[in-house]
């Protein structure tokens, strides 16, 4: 049997990263969902929504803001939709341009979701950092950036 290849510095930081990343996501997945009842995608969705100088993006655009795919996001949009914090709007220009547009109803939820995204997201992190030494210093660096921000 061969053995395995060994992994480089910067394969092994990145798996950090990654491990990092999947335990911070869930945390506030988890945070969100339980406390103000969305999902991590939606609270992206609009915040992204909430800081456009419009209050509306197009699909597509909002897509590739959140990472999602034309047909995911097109869920996302429609959960959004049925809890009254979008709509959509056909584009006046191109009538096949769909945006989705916030409603007040989505910055309330927003702005009320964004304490709970910023104190989970600054205990994830603490406790990922004091787990994990490899990370410590990337924490450092982020819960620098956090407490700056």
């Amino acid at each position: 049997m061969t053995a395995a290849p060994p992994v480089s510095e910067v394969a092994s930081t990145w798996n950090h990263v990654l491990l990092l990343h999947a335990r911070v996501e869930s945390r506030l997945g988890t945070a969100l969902q339980r406390r103000h009842g969305i999902g991590l995608s939606e609270y992206r969705a609009l915040g992204h929504l909430a800081a456009s100088p419009t209050s509306e993006l197009r699909m597509q655009e909002l897509a590739d803001r959140i990472g999602l795919n034309q047909s995911s996001v097109t869920r996302l949009v429609a959960r959004l939709n049925a809890a009254d914090f979008t709509y959509r709007d056909l584009c006046p220009d191109d009538k096949r341009g769909v945006y989705t547009v916030i409603t007040e109803a989505g910055r309330a939820r927003y702005a009320e979701a964004s304490q709970t995204y910023e104190e989970t997201l600054r205990s994830a992190l603490e406790e990922a950092g004091q787990a994990d030494p490899a990370l410590a210093a990337a924490v450092t660096a982020l819960a620098g950036a956090l407490t700056r921000g």
